[in-house]
């Protein structure tokens, strides 16, 4: 149980749900794709856009990436593996506004929890983990409401990717929570 664990541990714990909070890690998405071009090619139409396939991202590249190289390598994975459109990018520009507060928010949560974890009492080791959970939930609120619209607009194609990856996060976590 995570309150066995020492307190440098439940730092890494918590910082585990930063990568929660935006669908799935993003090395494990960068794996899956490719880079994305920064400018879309136009004689390439999107809907004809070849399957993702690129090599595994090592460990030490993915451990050298700040929270916020993470989650914007997340949001270009999402973008591409999404096949966003030029019509639904105000959509998605929510999406990806949310997912960066989000993170800026559980990272300073989480920030704030490990420069006090040695002077923390019990009592306030519980508090510190209620404020994480309660940034988590506000931020899976707001990203839900960012989310609705955009997947509203998705084809059913792009539906059924987002749904498979959705599916795909549920799996791993669940995985996850019996080891």
């Amino acid at each position: 149980m995570i309150h066995d664990l020492n307190p440098i541990a439940r730092a890494i714990a918590a910082g585990a749900i930063l990568s929660v909070f935006v669908f799935a890690s993003p090395w494990q998405a960068a794996a899956q794709t490719p880079p994305v071009p920064s400018a879309p090619n136009p004689s390439v139409p999107v809907t004809q856009a070849a399957p993702a396939q690129a090599a595994p991202m090592h460990k030490a590249s993915r451990s050298k990436m700040s929270p916020t190289d993470r989650v914007e390598a997340r949001i270009k994975d999402l973008h591409a593996q999404l096949r966003i459109t030029p019509a639904q990018e105000t959509q998605w520009n929510a999406v990806a506004q949310a997912m960066r507060d989000n993170a800026k928010s559980m990272e300073t949560v989480i920030s704030e929890r490990t420069q006090k974890i040695s002077t923390m009492s019990a009592v306030d080791d519980l508090r510190s983990y209620e404020n994480l959970a309660e940034a988590h939930a506000d931020g899976m609120k707001k990203l839900v409401t960012a989310f609705a619209p955009l997947y509203d607009s998705l084809s059913d194609s792009q539906k059924k990717t987002a749904d498979t990856l959705f599916r795909h996060h549920e799996r791993r976590m669940s995985s996850t929570k019996k080891s």
